[in-house]
């Protein structure tokens, strides 16, 4: 008998959170595990997690709401978990779990959530989603934060039972890496180029790899950052571009499907975020073979072993990144080494299928524990 198991977003684009759902569901191996998705239809969302989907058609839902907090659409879900039998809500973000949690209960079904990471922005609406979300935590049946940065604000900062949380690493399709970057993009052979992929807004703090490029490029002219993705941070980061010079140098090329296809061009990555869960970005680059470079901070310390599998720098310290690129440029063995070290560290430990297995184990779990306390 299959475990039919509902993906539940409120999406706004197809960023992080979305692309997880996806290489979750593209993972599975577990016949006896059936995914659906449903995703909420309002002003400023997106359907390209569905467009994206390998799932059929019968098996992706759609919640129209009225507004950008529906609480009609809690009633709509729990009325699609009864018709389509679910036995476990799966939600990611914090208006899917508050919607979430609450379709659930209303529908006696069991309930898992995946924190992804925590914002750090000062908007008030988003912080009540968060502070809402975070008190939703508690209702469901197990949280599964994909890094232990991550766990600690769970049950520390969010008081949610220790009993209900099991991490769960994040996971990266490495087969849709490898299918990328089987035909990558062509570059200039003579540039020393720096990438960043990802979206654009204030935690990812674009603005100290700017900074940092700054310094870089007046040792080594011919050095080229590019950054691709989009967000509200763009015009302001373009604006920082033009006042520095270094226009020429540095190139935004929006959100791109052929994204990955980029990496191979990039002799290192460049993260400078203020706050990560475990970065998918990194993952994907690491995957590729590139060596990445990054502020020292919690969830991207889980990847980047300094020295080892990449370059870490002390948080905030764009003198010390420039230097990092510095001495990549000057030598090629070392950037190869880190490079081929962080990509064995990303496929033994973050790959999408051993995130599928422990995500099927647990639905398997939370499902039979269902039928004991019915029996």
């Amino acid at each position: 008998m299959s475990i039919r198991v509902l993906q539940f977003i409120c999406p706004t684009g197809y960023y992080g959170a979305e692309r997880w759902i996806n290489a979750l569901i593209s993972a599975n191996t577990d016949s006896d595990v059936e995914y659906h998705i449903a995703i909420t239809e309002e002003p400023g969302s997106s359907d390209e997690i569905l467009r994206r989907s390998k799932l059929p058609e019968s098996r992706q839902h759609r919640l129209p709401m009225g507004s950008k907090f529906d609480l009609r659409a809690i009633v709509a879900l729990a009325r699609l978990l009864k018709q389509h039998q679910i036995d476990a809500l799966h939600s990611h973000g914090y208006k899917s779990d508050i919607l979430g949690i609450a379709a659930a209960k209303l529908a006696g079904v069991r309930s898992v959530c995946t924190p992804h990471g925590f914002e750090n922005a000062d908007d008030t609406r988003l912080r009540a989603y968060m502070w809402l979300g975070g008190k939703a935590f508690r209702w469901f049946d197990r949280v599964c934060p994909l890094s232990e940065g991550i766990e600690r604000t769970v049950v520390d900062g969010y008081r949610v039972n220790h009993r209900k949380v099991r991490m769960i690493n994040n996971g990266v399709d490495l087969t849709e890496v490898e299918r990328a970057i089987s035909e990558p993009k062509t570059r200039d052979a003579s540039d020393f180029t720096i990438g960043y992929i990802g979206q654009l807004i204030s935690r990812k703090n674009l603005a100290a790899t700017i900074d940092a490029f700054e310094r870089f490029q007046h040792q080594y002219a011919s050095a080229r950052l590019v950054i691709i993705g989009d967000g509200e941070e763009r015009a302001p980061l373009q604006s920082r571009v033009e006042r520095r010079g270094l226009s020429g140098s540095v190139e935004f090329l929006g959100f791109r499907d052929d994204r990955l296809a980029f990496l191979p061009t990039f002799d290192a990555f460049a993260l400078t975020s203020s706050l990560e869960g475990i970065p998918r970005c990194l993952m994907e680059a690491m995957a590729a073979g590139v060596c990445v470079t990054a502020f020292d901070i919690p969830g991207v310390d889980a990847l980047v072993k300094p020295g080892q599998t990449g370059v870490l720098v002390p948080f905030g310290d764009s003198e010390a990144l420039a230097q990092a690129w510095s001495d990549l440029l000057q030598s090629r063995e070392l950037r190869t080494g880190l490079a081929e070290a962080g990509q064995s560290w990303v496929y033994r430990k973050f790959s999408a299928e051993a995130m599928a297995e422990e995500y099927a184990a647990l639905f398997h779990e939370l499902t039979r524990r269902t039928v004991a306390q019915d029996a």
